[in-house]
């Protein structure tokens, strides 16, 4: 097993080792919040295009069909039933208007489904409380080196740049 930048666990590893590892886990984490918030914005607006679409759909149901619907609803209840003409086409726009109402009811629900959806909004607390733990993060105390000892690190490079 191994820690992220591949150093073995339980290894010490230097403060130079764990700000990459620390950077690189940060960057990961704001790359996902922000994939995250345009996952949910997409299905925002998919859910709101598919309200704009029944509510273009009620009104083109109620605009186009008219004319055409009525006259062969008028006249059909007309064959089938011996009432009045005018009787009969006011039957047929009732009907339109019932298809027209259930489209529009669908639209409204899925209107309230994008409006009430907080994908967005969420994503934003939850970046503003990553950035609250860090900002109150503190390091861990470490043990004081004896004034006498060089530590590893500094003596690798030291021998290292001679």
């Amino acid at each position: 097993m191994s820690a992220p930048d591949g150093s073995p666990v339980g290894a010490e590893r230097t403060i130079g080792q764990l700000f990459a590892s620390a950077t690189a886990e940060m960057s990961a984490l704001v790359h996902d919040e922000i994939a995250l918030a345009k996952a949910q914005l997409k299905q925002d607006v998919k859910r709101g295009a598919t309200s704009g679409g029944a509510f273009s759909m009620a009104g083109a149901v109620l605009l186009f069909s008219l004319p055409m619907l009525n006259f062969a609803l008028a006249y059909g209840i007309r064959t089938w039933s011996d009432w009045n003409l005018a009787i009969c086409f006011l039957l047929s726009f009732a009907a339109n208007v019932l298809v027209a109402v259930v489209l529009a009811l669908i639209g409204m629900v899925f209107a309230k489904k994008a409006k009430k959806s907080q994908g967005p909004q969420k994503v934003a607390a939850s970046m503003k409380e990553t950035a609250g733990v860090f900002q109150k993060a503190k390091p861990h105390p470490r043990p004081e080196l004896p004034k006498d000892r060089v530590p590893e690190a500094i003596e690798a490079v030291a021998r290292s740049s001679s």
